[in-house]
Parts: structure tokens; C-alpha cells; sequence
């Protein structure tokens, strides 16, 4: 079967070495060595000032309200993995959104103004399928109104935007190292933090809130990458250039065969791609339903990301409506792209679409 990603394991007896580490030192969790290690590499190559490891993506979304005092309501994007929203609601934050731009994907910094009310107190963009935000205009809206901004870059590891790191941008910038994406720790997230006053206390938060062994100032969670993971991790990192360059390869040729034939998200032109998605884009949501029929008769499964769009879900309140989002979410297919897709298997892929339509 080809699924719509594969995960990425490196060579079995590197990870072993790691692994022989943590039996020698007895240390499994609670900031470990290689935590340590795996965070330091991590910023150096990414670019950024301060990155503080957790447990998944989702919690490093949940880190980054509770490290920036966010209340109320939150300006976001209906077209994301649900995470992005379910994090709000389960953290008793409302999400508002504001619709998508039909061309790029991200939110409309167009209808973002319009969704702010005196009690929104942060924007949430998502650099969706790593493909930049307009961050200059979200953080002048945000100065404005005198907002935080936190950016799901749950995507958007490893993309530059004007000869820097994405990740710099905003108050906070949160990944996922979940096994389906580009950089994996099996499971895992991150929080790039620009506030060097923040980091200390987003490092109680993930432990408990505990500040010392008799010290509990703040209302913390268990949010802590364990040994294991981060082994897992410096693996991947070594590997990463070559993850990526195979990436490129099968994205530039789906690019090239599939032009004219289907429509293609467009890119922000100050922005280097990951190649951690391929999505398209179909006439209509039949024709789309035809072509997954298809590949799927032939065990090729692509993913329905991201739908449904957001704003359909039952236990968002206030209801709201988002036309955009939920036309680009019921026509919008990732096809199948990870770095041992074989060249056959990829070229016939295409030939399906193609007959397909």
C-alpha cells in the first residue's frame, strides 16, 4: 500500500548506539542529555534563538496560550489540521475565524481585522503546508491591536522567509515532530520563543509548573519529550538534507506532469519550500471523489487535507461560516509523497490522475 506519507526510520544501529546510551546512564526523561543535545542541534539548524522540546505538536500549541496569558477569543484559520482549533476549545479559548485566501491556502490577512473584537486577545495563523504567511502584515495588525501572535508551523520545519527562519517570527512559533511529518521524534513538538523572559517559564509549564522541589508557582502540565524520542531525533536530523533533496525530486516531477491538469497551491515568493506536502487541487469535489476512487483501487491512498474545513465542526460556538475554506477543503487532495517513493510507483500515480481525468 502507498500511503499518503511513510515515516522515515534511520539506520537501525545508529539509533541502537543512542539507545546503549540511555541504558549505560539509567536517564529516560525529565530533560535527559540527549534532550538537551537534540534541543541545541535543533536551534542551531533551524536557526532559531530558543527551542524547548515537548511531548507533540499539540501541547506545544496548549504551552504557547498558557506561556502568553491568552484569554477569550482567537482570531484563526478554518483550514488546518483540527488540532489547531481543538487546542482553543479544550484550553477554554473561542476560536474565531477568519477565511482563507483561495490562492495561497493560509488565512486572509484581509479578514483578519474584521474578526478582531475588544475581547480577541491573539492571532493564530498557519503556515499551511509550510507555505509562508504574509507575517509582516499579521504582525502589523497585531501591533495595532495589541495582540500575540502564535504560529502553527507545525509545517514549516526548516522554511526560510527572507533569508531567515520562519519560526522568528511572532511571539511564539510551534512545531509538531509527529511520525507523519518531514522531521519526526516519533512523537514530539517544539516552541520557538523570542522572549528569552518566556523561556524559563514555558520550561515549568512542561514539567508540572514546578519552578524547585518545593516550588510550585504556576498551573503546569506533563509535557516533556522523553530519551527515547529525542534518540530518535538526532537520527533524523542526519539525515534531513537527504530526506528533503529526495522530497524535492518527487514534488518537482508531480509539478511538471500535472501542470494545466489540476490547480496547484501558490507559493509566497520569499519563502523556500520543505516539500513536506504535495497538494492539489480538483475542478469540482466529484471529480476529486473519481480520482481517490481510483488510486485507491490500486492501494494508493492520498489524504483529504484538510477537511472537513473547521468551521463545520459540531462543538464550535459561536457558528460561523467560511465559504472559502470549505470549497478549497472539499477539493483539495495531498497526494502520496515521502523520500523511498519509488520512481515507478510515482510515475504511476500520475498516469492515474492523468486517466482519471
Amino acid at each position: 500500500m502507498i500511503n499518503v506519507t511513510k515515516t522515515h526510520l534511520p539506520n537501525k544501529e545508529k539509533y541502537k548506539q543512542y539507545v546503549d546510551e540511555i541504558y549505560a546512564n539509567g536517564w529516560v526523561t525529565n530533560n535527559g542529555p540527549l534532550v538537551k543535545k537534540l534541543e541545541k542541534r535543533l536551534a542551531q539548524y533551524l536557526g532559531v534563538k530558543n527551542l524547548v522540546l515537548v511531548s507533540n505538536g499539540t501541547v506545544a500549541l496548549e504551552i504557547a496560550y498558557r506561556t502568553l496569558g491568552i484569554k477569550d477569543f482567537v482570531v484563526t484559520t478554518p483550514f488546518s489540521f483540527v488540532a489547531t482549533t481543538s487546542s482553543l476549545v479544550t484550553n477554554n479559548l473561542l476560536p474565531i475565524f477568519a477565511d482563507i485566501d483561495p490562492e495561497t491556502f493560509n488565512i486572509d490577512t484581509q479578514n483578519i481585522e474584521a474578526a478582531i473584537t475588544k475581547n480577541t486577545s491573539a492571532i493564530l495563523p498557519v503556515h499551511v503546508f509550510g507555505n509562508a504567511c504574509k507575517v509582516e502584515e499579521i504582525d502589523k495588525i497585531a501591533k495595532a491591536y495589541n495582540l500575540k501572535v502564535i504560529y502553527d508551523a507545525a509545517h514549516a520545519f526548516d522554511v526560510q522567509y527572507k533569508d531567515q527562519s520562519i519560526l522568528n517570527y511572532g511571539d511564539i512559533s510551534t512545531l509538531s515532530f509527529h511520525a507523519t511529518k518531514l522531521f519526526h521524534c516519533i512523537e514530539g513538538g517544539a516552541l520557538i520563543i523570542n522572549d528569552d523572559a518566556l523561556v524559563e517559564k514555558a520550561r515549568y509549564l512542561i514539567n508540572f509548573g514546578i519552578e524547585n522541589p518545593e516550588s510550585i508557582p504556576h498551573l503546569g502540565t506533563n509535557a516533556k519529550m522523553n530519551e527515547f524520542e529525542a534518540a530518535m531525533g538526532l537520527c533524523i536530523l542526519d539525515d534531513i538534507e537527504m530526506i528533503k533533496s529526495k522530497r524535492e525530486v518527487i514534488s518537482k516531477r508531480y509539478a511538471m506532469e500535472l501542470e494545466g491538469i489540476v490547480k496547484f497551491q501558490k507559493k509566497n515568493e520569499y519563502s523556500t519550500s520543505n516539500f513536506s506536502y504535495f497538494p492539489v487541487v480538483f475542478e469540482s469535489e466529484e471529480q476529486l471523489l473519481k480520482v481517490q476512487k481510483k488510486l485507491n483501487e490500486q492501494d494508493i491512498v492520498p489524504r483529504r487535507y484538510f477537511y472537513p474545513s473547521l468551521d463545520t465542526l459540531s462543538y464550535i460556538e459561536p457558528k460561523q461560516y467560511c465559504p472559502v475554506s470549505r470549497d478549497i477543503a472539499n477539493r483539495i487532495l495531498c497526494l502520496p509523497i515521502y523520500s523511498d517513493l519509488s520512481e515507478s510507483d510515482h510515475l504511476r500515480i500520475i498516469e492515474i490522475i492523468k486517466g482519471s481525468l
